[in-house]
């Protein structure tokens, strides 16, 4: 038995036989070895991001061998801030939030998007002041930092209802924790949740659910997360590039299929969340859909309604152009056949 072999079988008994059984691993061993097998992947306190986590065991069978989760401090840093930092080259590969990633490609981030993960999984929470997403007009909204997710995708959806995100509403910007107790104690009317944070919000009676983005149109019928990576990383290692977004979709399916072990998988990277609240909000998104959407639509959809937002420039098949690189998924999609 050749090393690679071993190595394989090692790999397929930690993650677990029968969570991999009908996958075509035979590919992947007929594919040169990763160019590097060094990888660097952000990590952020999302339940949405979990792929990425889970994705560990996959990607050591993939033949990487130093997999480092590079913690940059807040869920804000998977927004705009996240994409310069890949740009920058402090990540190799990671998920993150299509609406900022479109923002980060119009200023310029050398980044590139390769997939898409899952639909949506943000929620709009309110206090009862608040019946529509137009009566948050003059009101007080509770997002992360300027560029994270949860400001751009709201101000992407203030855009479609007719509302400017720049002038109709008063944002404050404050940690999660924070901006639960401000919702709780009706200090602020609105905030923007991330899950499993939507979760605690809900079991708690805190607000109302006024939109979200897994089950409410348009938002619901575009992916949420896309993997990107760093544009050199891409050029310099193809096979490394295949193998990592591999094991990522892999995993989001795992995240579908086997939500007790993506639970634990999050848990371990040492984020001080109630493990309740993580298993509902695993329940709760849409993993296991890579398949199913089309990432070069919600690209576009989402560059139009930031360029109404005054948020982006470009054309959305400028970005598309400079920034999207669809190879890889297209030849996964053939390889991965249910």
């Amino acid at each position: 038995m050749n090393v690679k072999r071993r190595e394989w079988i090692r790999a397929l008994g930690a993650a677990g036989a029968s969570s991999l059984v009908g996958w075509p691993w035979a590919s992947a061993f007929a594919e040169p070895p990763p160019e590097t097998t060094r990888l660097r992947i952000s990590k952020v306190a999302s339940v949405c991001t979990s792929p990425q986590y889970v994705a560990a065991e996959l990607l050591r069978a993939e033949g990487f061998t130093e997999i480092k989760y590079e913690d940059r401090g807040n869920t804000a840093i998977a927004g705009v801030l996240g994409a310069q930092a890949m740009g920058e080259g402090q990540t190799d590969i990671a998920m993150n939030f299509a609406a900022p990633l479109a923002v980060a490609l119009d200023k310029g981030a050398p980044v590139v998007l390769l997939a898409g993960v899952h639909a949506g999984c943000f929620e709009l929470v309110a206090t009862k002041r608040i019946g529509k997403i137009t009566d948050l007009k003059g009101k007080t909204v509770a997002v992360l930092g300027p560029g994270s997710p949860p400001h751009i995708f709201l101000a992407s959806i203030a855009t479609s209802v007719g509302l400017d995100p720049n002038r109709d509403i008063n944002w404050t910007f404050s940690p999660m924790a924070e901006a639960k107790q401000a919702l709780a104690d009706e200090s602020i009317d609105a905030m923007l949740a991330l899950p499993p944070d939507a979760q605690e919000l809900r079991a708690r009676g805190v607000g109302h659910v006024l939109l979200n983005s897994a089950v409410d149109r348009p938002w619901s019928q575009y992916f949420c997360c896309l993997v990107s990576a760093n544009r050199d990383f891409v050029r310099r290692n193809p096979v490394a590039t295949k193998r990592a977004l591999r094991a990522i979709l892999k995993a989001s399916e795992l995240c579908a299929s086997d939500p007790e072990r993506a639970v634990k998988a999050y848990l371990d990277m040492g984020f001080p969340i109630k493990p309740q609240y993580v298993g509902q909000a695993m329940r709760d998104v849409p993993f296991g859909r890579w398949r199913h959407y089309n990432p070069e639509d919600t690209v576009r959809f989402y560059a139009l309604r930031l360029r109404e937002a005054g948020m982006v420039k470009k054309s959305p098949q400028q970005l598309i152009a400079e920034g999207t690189d669809w190879r890889f998924l297209d030849q996964l999609k053939k390889e991965l056949k249910t």
